[in-house]
């Protein structure tokens, strides 16, 4: 299930259609995918937040590239950084729970044991920053417009058959299907948008459009609302005072800055020394090397910048190198295994990332979704299913990377991915890489950031050894983005952020259907009857053991079938920080929650110094 937002029932899947009874049942205040709700209704705050914790300051943060718009709903052009903070939504997430909502602008939801409805009831004090109430009518027109104007979100929603108003407070999502339990949920994370001021006229009298992008400051109901910007390179929000949902109990604690800002930097060299400059205050190191080399500067010597590490227990991630199997020559099983083979990790690993990394095996690195060993008991059961459609190495032999990292280990892996290649059909003529056409095989490797520039010039020789043509192309991350979106590449280096509780996302990753649709994340082009079938496993497994053993069996078909190139993971978040900020003593397992329950602390920041313009 995807970034990101609960209600004191678990959701336990029934045989047969849902009773009006089950229709009319009470409402619920918060709901959870793994068993029931932490927080019982009149709890008063989360337990990992400071209710004391002071407002005020100003947090500053940086972002890559630029933005042109503060349209968020349509897939053109580069929406502003922190849009989510002006919007509230139906729900949000606990950090201390895993897929776990409760009421923000609802105050309560139900739905039938098949999951085939849910109605939310919205909060009368839910207010628009205009004082307008947030309405069904609100929510029926958000969905509309979002699933219109961008392909993903209608994709990821597919399932909702209608959305209407009924009742006063009460709007209703009705699905063309049961059994699906996770559809009651994801909806309440939808974002709702205003449709009095969208369909209003602007400041000129000019009749706005939300399928259009927009420098209008929106309309929104969160807890901030934008400030200030200049187009494409800042944007600053400030905490509303009179936020209507200051004092809910999902709030209390949370939203402590006055002032969060966002800087852009079109370049990561440029932006790592702006951190250094003080320019500003909160950094996610992404590089291995810049942890290791970067940060000898006095700040940090003086203890005026804090590097900490924080553990991922929430999710897991598969990176890799990936080829686009749209295109002809990576359709072959043993052209992917054998760009495997010719990746020297552990020497990568060593040379560029400081021996920070371990290889991605799986596509749930770090949980207990990912596959190990070889399947059995209820994983077995379900790979029975799809036996004459997976390879069947799977089943008798655990999936696992080549191993290189010495001379003599890298040589034998060159050796078995030439092997490969000219099973696949391709021979080796003066040096290049040929197929039975005498077509050469060139290779494009398409980055946006100096940091996978050095990892892909790592990789270029031994593909060079092979015979493969190989270009690096750097470009900017508005170009990289269009050219991904359009799937206009040979491999890029990617990522997918995986939860605890996966769900109806897996299509848009790995989905036949996603394979031919333009900006969904199934960059790889993967459509496999097999992969699809254990999708649906996934999405209506019954209960917890059943999800587990779905997920494990989904991984399994996954790398087997050497869709992409593993890369690295590490289960942590290197972050700086110029040291103005603190957080409670016992932050939630599944986040560090930064800036969410973090504050100004005035005290830290005098002996720091002043934040720099």
């Amino acid at each position: 299930m995807v970034r990101r937002l609960a209600l004191a029932v678990a959701l336990l899947a029934c045989a047969g259609p849902a009773s009006a009874q089950e229709a009319n049942a009470p409402f619920r205040a918060a709901t959870s995918l793994m068993g029931g709700p932490k927080y019982p209704p009149d709890f008063k705050h989360f337990d990992y937040v400071n209710p004391d914790a002071p407002k005020g300051g100003a947090l500053r943060l940086s972002e890559s590239g630029t933005f042109d718009s503060f349209n968020s709903v349509i897939p053109r052009g580069a929406a502003a950084a922190g849009l989510g903070l002006i919007y509230d939504t139906l729900t949000t997430q606990s950090y201390d729970e895993v897929a776990t909502a409760y009421g923000l602008i609802a105050e309560g939801l139900r739905y039938p044991s098949d999951f085939s409805s849910v109605t939310y009831r919205l909060r009368p004090e839910a207010r628009w920053h205009d004082g307008t109430p947030i309405t069904p009518d609100d929510v029926v027109w958000s969905f509309d417009v979002i699933t219109k104007n961008s392909p993903g979100q209608a994709f990821y929603y597919r399932h909702v058959k209608s959305v209407e108003k009924t009742g006063e407070r009460d709007v209703t999502f009705t699905f063309d299907q049961g059994g699906n339990r996770e559809l009651p949920q994801i909806v309440g994370e939808m974002t709702i948008l205003p449709k009095h001021w969208w369909t209003g006229t602007d400041s000129s009298g000019r009749p706005r459009d939300i399928t259009q992008g927009t420098l209008e400051p929106p309309l929104g109901s969160g807890a901030y609302k934008i400030k200030s910007f200049v187009p494409g390179r800042t944007i600053v929000y400030e905490r509303v005072k009179d936020y209507w949902g200051a004092q809910l109990p999902v709030n209390v604690g949370t939203n402590n800055f006055d002032e969060i800002r966002y800087e852009y930097y079109r370049d990561d060299t440029v932006e790592l020394e702006a951190f250094k400059a003080d320019q500003y205050d909160f950094r996610v190191e992404i590089s291995a090397k810049n942890w290791a080399t970067a940060y000898d500067f006095p700040a940090r010597t003086d203890g005026k910048v804090v590097l900490e590490m924080f553990e991922n227990r929430a999710s897991g991630v598969m990176q890799a190198f990936v080829p686009n199997l749209r295109r002809a020559k990576f359709q072959d099983a043993r052209v992917r295994r054998a760009l495997n083979y010719a990746l020297d990790f552990e020497g990568m690993n060593h040379t560029l990332f400081f021996d920070q990394y371990t290889r991605v095996s799986s596509y749930f690195a770090g949980t207990e979704l990912a596959a190990t060993g070889i399947p059995a008991g209820q994983e077995l059961d379900i790979l029975q299913g799809v036996k004459d459609k997976v390879p069947p190495a799977l089943f008798t032999t655990p999936y696992t990377n080549p191993v290189a990292g010495t001379e003599e280990a890298r040589r034998a892996n060159l050796r078995k991915a030439a092997e490969l290649m000219k099973e696949a059909g391709y021979q080796v003529k003066g040096r290049q890489l040929v197929d039975a056409k005498g077509e050469p095989f060139t290779l494009e490797i398409l980055v946006d950031r100096p940091s996978f520039e050095r990892v892909a010039l790592f990789y270029k020789p031994a593909l060079e050894r092979l015979g493969i043509a190989v270009s690096v192309r750097v470009v900017d991350n508005a170009q990289y983005i269009n050219r991904v979106r359009a799937r206009d590449f040979d491999m890029i280096v990617a990522a997918w952020g995986q939860s605890l509780s996966p769900g109806n996302e897996q299509r848009d990753f790995w989905g036949s259907e996603s394979a031919k649709r333009d900006g969904s994340r199934n960059y790889a082009g993967i459509a496999d009857p097999a992969v699809d079938a254990l999708i649906e496993k996934v999405i209506y497994a019954s209960d917890r053991e059943e999800l587990v053993a779905a997920a494990h069996a989904l991984d399994r078909v996954l790398l087997w079938n050497d869709f992409v190139i593993p890369a690295w993971t590490l289960n942590f978040t290197r972050t700086a920080r110029w040291d103005r900020f603190s957080h409670p003593p016992q932050l939630p397992r599944y986040s560090f929650g930064f800036p969410t329950i973090w504050w100004w602390d005035a005290a830290k920041a005098a002996k720091v110094g002043n934040a720099k313009p």
